[in-house]
């Protein structure tokens, strides 16, 4: 990596947080020069760029592939449109295979159209992310559930809890089974993303409950108090009132030793020049983060 500032070690940008501005190969370059080591691609992203020549950048830059983002989706109203998300996922793991990603990113999805059933939802979330587990682990990609907050339990995602996101892990892959042989990580565990996490009074118990194997990802960002938008108005690292320095050290106590992944979803730092985002974030992420 040729970087004009110092290397920040752990640091990883999820690309959702500079979307507006570029596009994905100026991302990998604007991670290298401003000493963010780790990237995390959105899909979208990705196919403008293709996965080969995004990876071929990826690794000339010296980047990690912290994550790709993301999978999931499964509920739909016929059988036809679930299969169509399964295939999706198909696709989306082989695209993470060749960026050489530290997991594929599942956001499960929410109530059908039309639905109101969302134990039937949450039924259709558990049996795609089972049809898709064996060609993950096949292709050497972990497959990390990201419960998201439950105000999203509608549209975006049914798994809300950290709690209900290893309950399936354990429904669908209760022997922990590695990824390969001697792989100290799971095929099948989770993604903590402050955002969606950090209000849950049994937070401790389920990251001691995930333990090492099964915290594949930890996304950051801050919770604005009279936020203006609950999905794009997402705060810049100490911004908010997430105590993000005591959840780090908490996610760190459970055994992850990842990167810390910048996700940060906002109308606002998508019109700031994305330099200054990245400066910014590079400024804020020792005191904000164990």
């Amino acid at each position: 990596m040729n970087s004009a500032n110092p290397l920040v070690p752990g640091l990883s940008l999820n690309t959702a947080t500079v979307r507006e501005q570029w596009n994905l190969a100026q991302m990998i370059e604007a991670c290298a020069r401003h000493g963010i080591p780790g990237i995390s691609p959105w899909r979208d992203k990705l196919a403008e760029l293709g996965a080969e020549k995004a990876a071929a950048m990826i690794r000339a830059h010296g980047l990690s592939v912290t994550g790709l983002c993301r999978g999931g989706m499964f509920p739909a109203a016929t059988e036809a449109g679930r299969q169509a998300a399964i295939e999706d996922n198909l696709r989306a793991i082989d695209d993470a295979a060749t960026l050489g990603a530290k997991c594929l990113v599942l956001v499960c999805g929410g109530l059908p159209a039309g639905s109101r059933d969302l134990s039937g939802a949450r039924t259709m979330v558990r049996d795609g992310i089972a049809a898709i587990l064996s060609h993950a682990r096949a292709a050497g990609v972990p497959l990390a559930i990201e419960p998201l907050h439950p105000m999203y339990a509608a549209d975006r995602c049914c798994v809300n809890t950290l709690a209900q996101a290893l309950d399936l892990c354990d429904e669908i892959d209760p022997q922990h089974a590695p990824l390969r042989n001697g792989a100290s990580v799971a095929a099948l565990g989770v993604a903590v993303d402050a955002y969606h996490v950090w209000w849950d009074p049994e937070l401790d118990s389920s990251l001691a409950r995930a333990g090492a194997n099964r915290l594949l990802a930890y996304h950051i960002c801050d919770w604005l108090v009279e936020t203006r938008d609950l999905l794009l108005d997402r705060g810049m690292l100490g911004d908010g009132v997430i105590d993000l320095r005591s959840l780090g050290r908490r996610v760190r106590a459970a055994g992850y030793s990842g990167f810390d992944e910048v996700e940060i979803l906002s109308r606002h730092w998508w019109s700031v020049e994305p330099d200054v985002v990245l400066a910014t974030i590079r400024e804020r992420h020792p005191a904000c983060v164990a």
